[in-house]
């Protein structure tokens, strides 16, 4: 079984974690565990601290994505996520990012970067709004066990929210990196 990130780097378990805190505990732990630190060590300790180095740069990566540190914490607490596990997404959310998406694929076509950015800030609402409610969820989750699975499951639509944000912001963030590499003459003003 995976160790928990939180442990492994040291940190409290919670959502709105002080990422700079977590940057120095990993700068820290990667230091110690450094090749170099174990050059004249057995051949078996140089892998053990390997492997403890790669369970540090992946508990990193997990902390600092706010979708893969809600996924730890949900876990934490016992709760699944992922499609299986996770609420459907509401047919409102399902309809607004379809929607956003056709309007993305539209000016994309026009090479509209100015629609592209309002598209991407109407969006980043969505994910903000759906931070919120995960970190308000975490922070009230510190209660009985029956209490916090209530809260934890009503917040967890918002998880799913957040996927969709990051999905359109990734084809967002693909769009612009292809016209910056187009040539100077298709660029839009």
């Amino acid at each position: 079984m995976a160790r928990c990130p939180f442990d492994i780097l040291g940190v409290e378990p919670r959502f709105d974690l002080d990422l700079k805190a977590v940057a120095e505990n990993h700068r820290a732990l990667a230091k110690t565990l450094h090749p170099d630190k174990h050059a004249g060590t057995s051949a078996s300790e140089r892998r053990l601290a390997l492997g403890h180095a790669i369970d540090v740069n992946d508990a990193v990566r997990v902390l600092k994505d706010p979708i893969k540190r809600a996924e730890a914490l949900f876990a934490r607490f016992g709760l699944g996520t992922g499609e299986v596990s996770e609420p459907k997404p509401s047919p409102a959310l399902l309809m607004e990012m379809m929607e956003a998406r056709e309007e993305l694929a539209e000016a994309v076509r026009k090479r509209d970067i100015a629609e592209v950015r309002s598209l991407s800030a109407r969006v980043n609402a969505t994910k903000d709004a759906a931070l919120v409610k995960l970190s308000e969820a975490f922070r009230q989750a510190d209660c009985t066990p029956n209490e916090r699975t209530s809260i934890l499951l009503a917040a967890l639509p918002a998880l799913g929210e957040l996927r969709y944000a990051k999905r359109f912001a990734d084809e967002v963030a693909a769009f612009e990196e292809a016209l910056e590499d187009s040539p100077n003459q298709d660029r839009p003003t």
